[in-house]
């Protein structure tokens, strides 16, 4: 059964290869992304481009707009590094809540968001990392509570390794490495898993293989929700 889904910030390194694994097993993909000079690419990876700015007042009815019909939301978005502190909140946060909100309008019944290790206590001094994993913190919590179905999916230091298919997930994990490309590989098992549904999770790499890991999320304890 084929999937569509949207994802939320898709010229990111990740979401551009989640878009390509889900576009090549044939599901439909539509790639919310700001500036039209990504278009073409997102094109010619067989993904529908949609231009919204996260940072814009009519974000959440254009992202309602884009969603109708879709299966999912993936909210890969980011402000990126070297972007300022302010910019963390105007996307890492309010960007993720924008896409719960408008899944919520129009009844999308799953968001998956990427977010990070360390935002259960993130540091609150204000250098600019610390800041991110605030933003996040504060975006996790939001969408646990908006009362749409949801998977937080939070990945360690992130490599450009190629894909090992063996993970280790968990409510915590040691901190450690994983490759883009298999935080990709989780995005589709937790796409196909409704197991992963309400759950909020770490990820690295480990001995599991994802196919195994993902769906192993239903025995997991203490999800905060």
């Amino acid at each position: 059964m084929t999937m569509d889904v949207v994802i939320v910030g898709a010229n990111g390194q990740i979401a551009r290869l989640l878009g390509e694994r889900l576009v090549a097993r044939g599901d439909e993909v539509r790639g919310v992304v700001r500036s039209a000079e990504y278009a073409e690419a997102l094109q010619e990876a067989g993904i529908q481009p949609v231009l919204i700015d996260l940072e814009a007042d009519s974000a959440e009815d254009d992202l309602a707009h884009a969603s109708h019909g879709a299966d999912a939301l993936v909210f890969a978005a980011g402000a990126g590094p070297g972007s300022s502190s302010e910019r963390k909140w105007t996307v890492d946060y309010q960007g993720a809540v924008h896409t719960v909100t408008a899944a919520g309008r129009v009844d999308v019944p799953r968001v998956i968001v990427i977010s990070a290790m360390g935002t259960d206590d993130p540091p609150q001094d204000d250098s600019t990392f610390s800041v991110y994993l605030q933003a996040k913190a504060k975006a996790d919590v939001h969408v646990r509570g908006a009362g749409v179905g949801h998977t937080i999916v939070r990945p360690g230091r992130l490599t450009d390794d190629p894909p090992t298919g063996r993970v280790q997930v968990g409510r915590h994990v040691d901190r450690g490495d994983i490759s883009r490309a298999d935080v990709a590989d989780v995005l589709v098992a937790v796409l196909d898993n409704e197991s992963a549904a309400g759950r909020t999770f770490e990820v690295v790499a480990g001995p599991a293989r994802i196919e195994d890991a993902i769906p192993g999320l239903a025995d997991m304890h203490d999800t905060l929700d």
